[in-house]
């Protein structure tokens, strides 16, 4: 029985298991009358918010601070830091810790979650990635208690500096405040706080040890998929930002001053990227601004982080290969390196799975919706409105258009689910569907494309 079930088990499958069965006990944590600070919270509600917590998505049908007790709004605080680091990352660390041996498949799935290549030393730099966790959510907690400690008592000043902090970190975007951040839109403490939690915690573990090893003397060199991530996460935010500026310069950022247009084109071009905090009103920027975000938003963070998307280095891999096949050459290279055909490969996969799963959960979102009824012209913006709330939720991000309460049921459930697949990626999710069998090799014949 132990075989079998150890061979019905892949990585995989454990992965998806894991985070499956995390997100139905905060749900059902979350349902407990103790949870609710007021009237009782319905199943599909507390598995919603469960999903968006585990999934460090931030999307929510509640309102964290007013509709969650204490003790309900510390079990999401708890549920996205285990969902931003992943259970099996806690429990091989535990084991570690303890003297306990690793098995195989505890070191398959760190190794393919936080890693670009495997490493012998994986433990340590697992370790590693808890210490600086930890350390990084403390500086934030402690930077953003200075500003909230001017509005809150000392007590709830913590909690407050605290719970954003992780969430930032975490890439989450869960927030005890109605508003999100929206009181803090020209606050140069609290801005710069949550934007460096959240480009920290974007960037990927690896990327962020192979950083501290250089600058120490222990590496002389970043790998190829360090460079490529720094670069594209710089590029991101700088674009985002103009791009931001530029499309809301004679709208929502007119009659504001100079400094608060700087940080709020910085801010919504770093919090896109999987974060979901935000300092406007999502619903009444412009349509090309929505259009940036909803690619900032697909693209997402690195591989290795908390946060989700399509990742940075996809993005920069399509843009490679769009490149060299117009210069006409079959390899991709880059920092003197040939990336290997198989990454590549899977690079297509991943950005087509992703497109598909997109415009499938905006397709039954909308036959869910009930708009039917209504004229095009007055339905029309349900569009919109689906498919940025689709993509939010496959990006683990968490902006809204101010939808998420109004979903129903089946709507609800089309979300979670979209969150999970975001969460465990689409391609892992397919593959733990079937055991990869060998097949035949034929003989080969050219098809017309393009």
């Amino acid at each position: 029985m132990k075989r079998f079930i150890s061979k019905l088990l892949s990585p995989q499958r454990f992965f998806i298991i894991s985070f499956a069965s995390v997100i139905f006990i905060g749900a059902v944590i979350l349902w407990l009358p103790y949870s609710a600070a007021g009237s009782h919270i319905n199943f599909i509600d507390a598995l919603f918010t469960s999903a968006s917590a585990v999934c460090v998505t931030g999307l929510t049908v509640l309102d964290i601070g007013t509709d969650l007790s204490l003790n309900g709004q510390i079990v999401t605080l708890c549920l996205f830091q285990i969902g931003g680091l992943g259970i099996i990352t806690f429990s091989v660390v535990l084991f570690g810790l303890m003297g306990r041996g690793i098995s195989f498949k505890g070191r398959e799935i760190f190794q393919s979650t936080f890693l670009h290549t495997p490493r012998r030393d994986f433990l340590v730099i697992m370790k590693w990635v808890f210490g600086l966790t930890f350390i990084i959510e403390a500086a934030g907690t402690f930077f953003l208690f200075l500003r909230f400690s001017q509005d809150f008592s000392p007590l709830r000043a913590f909690y407050h500096a605290l719970y954003h902090a992780v969430s930032a970190f975490n890439n989450c975007g869960l927030s005890v405040f109605p508003d999100k951040l929206v009181r803090y839109q020209n606050d140069i403490i609290i801005n710069v706080t949550i934007m460096a939690l959240i480009i920290l915690g974007g960037i990927g573990f690896i990327v962020q040890y192979e950083v501290v090893s250089k600058w120490r003397g222990y590496q002389q060199r970043l790998s190829v998929h360090s460079r490529i991530v720094l670069l594209t996460t710089a590029s991101l935010i700088l674009g985002g930002a103009a791009f931001f500026y530029l499309f809301e310069m004679n709208h929502i950022l007119k009659d504001v001053s100079i400094k608060t247009q700087i940080l709020t084109s910085f801010f919504q071009s770093v919090t896109p990227r999987t974060a979901g905090f935000n300092t406007i009103h999502i619903g009444l920027l412009t349509n090309p601004t929505i259009l940036v975000l909803i690619m900032l938003m697909f693209i997402g963070a690195s591989p290795g982080s908390t946060g989700g998307g399509i990742k940075t280095t996809s993005f920069a891999l399509l843009l490679l290969m769009i490149w060299n096949r117009l210069k006409g050459q079959e390899q991709v290279n880059a920092y003197d390196r040939t990336i290997p055909g198989e990454i590549l490969t899977r690079t297509i996969a991943i950005i087509f799975a992703s497109a598909f799963s997109v415009t499938l959960i905006t397709s039954i979102l909308l036959l869910l919706g009930g708009t039917g009824n209504l004229p095009p012209l007055e339905s029309r913006h349900f569009f919109v409105e689906y498919l940025f709330e689709t993509v939010s939720a496959f990006g683990n991000v968490g902006l809204s258009m101010g939808i998420t309460p109004t979903l129903s049921v089946g709507q609800k459930l089309a979300i979670i689910l979209t969150m999970f697949a975001g969460r465990v990626g689409p391609l892992t999710l397919a593959f733990s569907w079937y055991s990869p069998k060998r097949g035949l090799t034929y003989a080969e014949e050219s098809v017309m494309v393009g």
